[in-house]
């Protein structure tokens, strides 16, 4: 039997039966519990790599097979970001996954037109329920900049935060 210790790269690979999982078998489970980019799914199984080229050969079939899709991973991080999130913020996250720079852009187009009312819904959540009599100076500027920190832009911060989210 193989002694396992925490920095044992063989036992990493093992399950907790003992028996070792392909790369295919990661990918799908990995997979399986989110929507993963191509190149995310790389970084997470780099070290489970036996050959050279054996990560490029399991992902290409899995990306011909359509279980790897870009599309699919935009619209899942757009839909769970969205709701409490700005576009840049988004566009960030998009573009840690290395997904293609093009279909990000268009995605971002489709999120501006939502931007304003995404900021005043989560100021709302935020900020509504205290008093409105708070007005100060110093209390738009935290309300600005928690905002900022979502991502939103600074010309819907500043229509909500001044009240004229119509314009």
């Amino acid at each position: 039997m193989i002694e396992r210790t925490p920095n044992d790269k063989s036992a990493k690979s093992l399950t907790k039966n003992g028996f070792a999982l392909s790369l295919k078998g990661r990918a799908l489970r990995l997979l399986a519990s989110r929507e993963q980019s191509r190149s995310e799914l790389e970084k997470k199984l780099k070290p489970f790599e036996e050959t050279s080229g054996q990560i490029a050969r399991v992902l290409d079939e899995l990306q011909t097979k359509d279980f790897i899709s870009e599309a699919r991973v935009i619209e899942s991080v757009i839909n769970r970001r969205q709701a409490k999130m700005g576009g840049s913020r988004i566009k960030r996250e998009l573009q840690g996954k290395g997904l293609d720079a093009d279909k990000v852009a268009e995605a971002m187009d489709s999120l501006k037109a939502t931007e304003l009312e995404r900021a005043k819904e989560v100021w709302r959540k935020k900020f509504n329920s205290k008093t409105d009599a708070d007005t100060s100076p110093a209390a738009k500027a935290k309300q600005m900049r928690f905002l900022a920190a979502r991502g939103f832009g600074a010309d819907a911060i500043r229509r909500v935060v001044s009240g004229r989210e119509g314009e």
